[in-house]
């Protein structure tokens, strides 16, 4: 049987490098709205804008540790 590979957030990138990456405030912020625009979320890339330096940050960076991925707040 074939593996399917599971989607992570920041581009499929290795968990490592993901919570790296999450570390950093401009990082995690950058790469927050980028891949919310990537997955068609524009409303949600914008919020992420704009308030992505705040408490969004700190819970991008627990959620990326526990589980590889970022908030999903707003799915729309």
């Amino acid at each position: 049987m074939a593996k399917t590979k599971a989607r992570k957030d920041y581009f499929g990138m290795g968990r490592i490098v993901s919570i790296i990456l999450a570390i950093i405030p401009v990082t995690a912020w950058l790469l927050g709205f980028i891949t919310r625009f990537k997955e068609g979320k524009i409303v949600a890339g914008i919020l992420r804008i704009f308030f992505g330096f705040n408490i969004v940050w700190l819970i991008d960076l627990v959620l990326m540790i526990v589980s590889g991925r970022i908030m999903r707040l707003l799915n729309i």
